[in-house]
């Protein structure tokens, strides 16, 4: 049974049972969502506070809160605190023996309110519809659920039977949580749970700590020389370096730790026990540099990774967005820096090449695959790029800590010549500077396409890059063929808005 939000003391319960002042932003209305009844989605960056908005209910609603969630490490480490706090918790998964289930079993039984963790394959055990179908379910919580839908960056099929259960508990309401999540992805979310008009939350994309810069270069060489000038500059905090493939992982590794003292790897490929201790030791300080692939992220939250570089680009700006934000969670300024050569969407492509996937979500990861190099390659200020990308509630125009709104900050992060490179330097590309017509064009073309992406709600990089930008002053197309010449303009963009970018490109000549 669930009742308004006012009819209980939320504040009070925040303080007495989880000794916390005060709500994050936007924690009371998912959890105000939630205790009115509604189905709830919910999108908050990771380290925003998502845990709260099921445990405190949780408290409130009387039965048991099932609550989803894909690592056992993140159940019981939840469990461990929910129990301190004195609130009836528990899990159940593959690792426990039978007498520790029977255990949690009968807690549950004995309590008038209990949270219960359980991972997707769970639900799908024998035996386990009978079981739930008896129980007094209150909420159905769903953690990452972006890895229930095709469209999102991290489909797993075992999260497609948590339907199943929702087809079992048609009257539950459902809170479907994520830290990144489309407009699109969303949708599909909502009808994979089969979720009734849910009340949406988008909150939490602004981190202002944090200072995003992207270097566009020439070779590897390059990249290797900006990133020892990265290394040297911290000097404090901890540092992960996130690559796309296993043998990058170990390769950087194996040259950094010749220079530089605590340096581990970590990717799937390693054992259960060697990615423990690598986690161990990382958690403990005695490695400060961590060479990875995506493998290594979810569920890890350490306060003070002051870098987070990206020696290779992830398959879309959800995973981009995801890994960045794993700077700075203690609310210090921290640096995201992307290293991003042409070689790094030939790797994607490959991966894109190789899969099995479906036609029509191959198609979608393409357009992501395309509009992560557009992020890229630029556009106006990336945290607002950002913000209208995943549609957060709050928006901005300039944020001041970009490498688009101030390339001179003290935090970016400075290239300097090093003798410590292990890879030959090439001559990188000067494209020198703009004639003053074309620097009048590319005036035109930026506050045009300000005003297109503002009228259709999107990001600036949707519309085109700063890549593109340049290389339409510098081409200067006077036709639709020669348009299509542009890099980054393809037929679809000419079809869309061609005419008028030749309009702007005739007015400002």
């Amino acid at each position: 049974m669930t009742f308004p939000s006012h009819h209980f003391d939320i504040d009070g319960i925040l303080k007495e049972r989880f000794a916390m002042d005060a709500f994050r932003r936007g924690q009371r209305e998912i959890i105000e969502s939630v205790l009115s009844g509604a189905d709830t989605l919910a999108v908050m960056p990771t380290g925003g506070g998502k845990s709260l908005t099921y445990q405190l209910p949780s408290v409130v609603l009387e039965g048991i809160v099932i609550v989803i969630s894909p690592l056992i490490a993140l159940m019981q480490d939840q469990v461990s605190s929910l129990q301190k706090a004195g609130i009836a918790a528990g899990c159940i998964h593959s690792g426990m023996m039978d007498d520790q289930k029977r255990i949690v079993f009968r807690e549950m039984k004995a309590s008038s309110h209990y949270i219960l963790f359980l991972s997707p394959e769970r639900v799908q055990k024998e035996g386990f519809a009978e079981w739930v179908v008896r129980q007094k379910i209150s909420l159905l919580a769903v953690d990452e659920a972006h890895c229930v839908s095709q469209w999102g960056h991290d489909f797993r099929p075992d999260y497609h039977r948590i339907s199943d259960l929702r087809a079992l508990l048609p009257k539950v309401p459902v809170l479907a949580l994520t830290a990144t999540a489309t407009p699109e992805v969303l949708l599909d979310i909502s009808k994979q749970l089969g979720m009734k008009k849910p009340h949406r939350h988008i909150y939490g994309f602004y981190r202002p700590n944090l200072y995003y810069q992207v270097e566009i270069l020439e070779s590897e060489e390059e990249k290797i020389e900006i990133l020892l000038s990265a290394l040297n500059q911290v000097q404090q905090g901890r540092i992960l370096i996130y690559c796309g493939t296993r043998k990058q992982v170990e390769m950087l590794h194996e040259e950094l730790g010749k220079i530089y003292d605590g340096v581990g790897y970590y990717h799937a490929g390693l054992s259960s026990a060697e990615r423990e201790k690598v986690q161990r030791d990382y958690d403990e300080g005695r490695l400060r540099i961590l060479t990875a692939t995506n493998a290594f992220g979810m569920g890890v939250d350490h306060p003070d990774v002051r870098l987070v570089i990206h020696f290779q680009i992830p398959a879309n700006i959800e995973s981009l967005y995801q890994e960045m934000g794993r700077a700075g969670r203690d609310s210090k300024n921290s640096t995201c820096l992307v290293l991003y050569t042409k070689k790094d969407k030939g790797l994607q492509s490959y991966f894109l090449r190789e899969s099995d996937a479906p036609a029509e979500v191959l198609s979608r990861r393409w357009h992501a695959l395309d509009t992560l190099i557009e992020f890229v390659e630029g556009g106006e200020c990336r945290h607002s790029g950002i913000l209208t990308y995943f549609r957060d509630s709050q928006r901005i125009s300039r944020c001041g800590h970009c490498d688009i709104c101030d390339p001179t900050s003290p935090r970016r992060i400075q290239r300097f010549r090093s003798t410590q490179i292990f890879a030959k330097k090439k001559k990188s590309v000067d494209l020198g500077p703009l004639s003053p017509r074309e620097e009048i064009g590319k005036l035109a073309l930026e506050g045009w396409r300000k005003d297109y992406a503002s009228e259709n709600d999107i990001p600036a990089f949707m519309v085109f890059s700063n890549k593109t930008l340049l290389d339409l002053v510098k081409k200067n197309p006077s036709t639709l063929s020669e348009l299509e010449q542009v890099y980054g303009i393809g037929r679809g963009k000419v079809e869309e808005f061609g005419h008028e970018l030749l309009q702007v490109l005739r007015s400002s000549g």
